[in-house]
């Protein structure tokens, strides 16, 4: 079967390579390096004395964290047919789904595994570092993601930027969705 010249065994190649693509760069790339071997490296995971109501507060945080990293790369490769690394970007702007409520849904699934790992783990140092990959993934979005979404989607991004705040989630301001 074809579909505007295209078959449906390369439609499904490619829906493939773009899910495989997504998985692997979470599990083998950023999301993975940025709150999992880095958070280790600076833990070794040893815990220090906590709270069990911090710690289960610490796991409520990792497992919402860990849904939206996975819910916002599938939405990624089945919606904007494209994965969440750079290089394999997708092809048609994504703006359902955690999209509605804030810009960079991906980055705070991240920052909320490392808060959630802070409060499980009791150790300052994960918070310090949530701080920090904060600063590194703001200045990576000003300088290199945002600039590229508003040449490559021009002003539906624009519109977008003015609708939805980067960081802080807010009711969309739009019934389009």
């Amino acid at each position: 079967m074809e579909f505007g010249g295209i078959s449906s065994l390369t439609m499904a190649r490619s829906r493939l390579r773009t899910i495989t693509g997504s998985i692997g760069f979470v599990f083998l790339g950023g999301p993975m390096i940025v709150a999992g071997i880095v958070p280790w490296l600076l833990t070794r995971w040893d815990a220090d004395s906590q709270s069990a109501a911090l710690r289960t507060l610490g796991v409520g945080v990792l497992i919402a964290g860990g849904a939206l990293v996975l819910e916002t790369t599938t939405r990624f490769a089945l919606h904007g047919r494209g994965t969440p690394a750079p290089w394999a970007p997708p092809e048609q702007f994504v703006e359902r789904g955690p999209y509605r409520f804030v810009r960079s849904p991906m980055y705070l699934g991240v920052l909320l595994l490392i808060l959630g790992e802070a409060l499980l783990l009791g150790r300052e140092i994960l918070y310090a570092w949530a701080v920090a990959a904060w600063l590194m993934f703001t200045a990576f979005l000003a300088f290199y993601e945002e600039p590229g979404l508003r040449r490559r989607f021009g002003e539906s991004y624009d519109d977008y930027r003015r609708r939805v705040r980067r960081w802080i989630p807010t009711r969309p301001r739009s019934s389009r969705y």
